[in-house]
């Protein structure tokens, strides 16, 4: 996958993504604000993210019976930002809690973990800048 804002190649890339929650109108508010995505309520029960890109995902509404071994909240995925340090301070504005803060690899790369308002675990990452 080609990332036109940075212009790098990465490997394997996510194929689908899965977030659950009971409030998924929250949730929609939430990724809505934070990475500007939009949604389609086309499957029953999800709201699958449009974003223009080719990977799928969707949020799981757990707020009605889930199958045995789903549980309420759920989710983890990695999105690629421009600035990670920018978007940990707007996921807690948007009641967002910083799991891990931004941390600078030695190569150069920055990342951090947050948690969004269910609970669920979200990596953020910049890559390297070319020398």
């Amino acid at each position: 996958m080609t990332n036109t804002d940075t212009d790098i190649t990465t490997g394997d890339p996510i194929g689908w993504f899965e977030i659950g929650t009971d409030d998924p109108a929250a949730a929609r508010a939430f990724y809505g604000d934070l990475f500007r995505w939009a949604f389609s309520d086309d499957e029953p029960g999800y709201s699958v993210v449009v974003t223009g890109h080719p990977l799928m995902g969707g949020i799981r509404h757990t707020d009605t019976p889930q199958p045995p071994g789903i549980p309420r909240t759920l989710g983890a995925f990695c999105v690629q930002v421009a600035d990670v340090p920018a978007t940990v301070r707007r996921a807690e504005e948007l009641g967002g809690k910083v799991q891990s803060a931004p941390v600078e690899a030695p190569d150069g790369l920055v990342f951090a973990y947050i948690l969004d308002p269910a609970g669920n675990m979200v990596g953020v990452f910049s890559p390297p800048t070319a020398a």
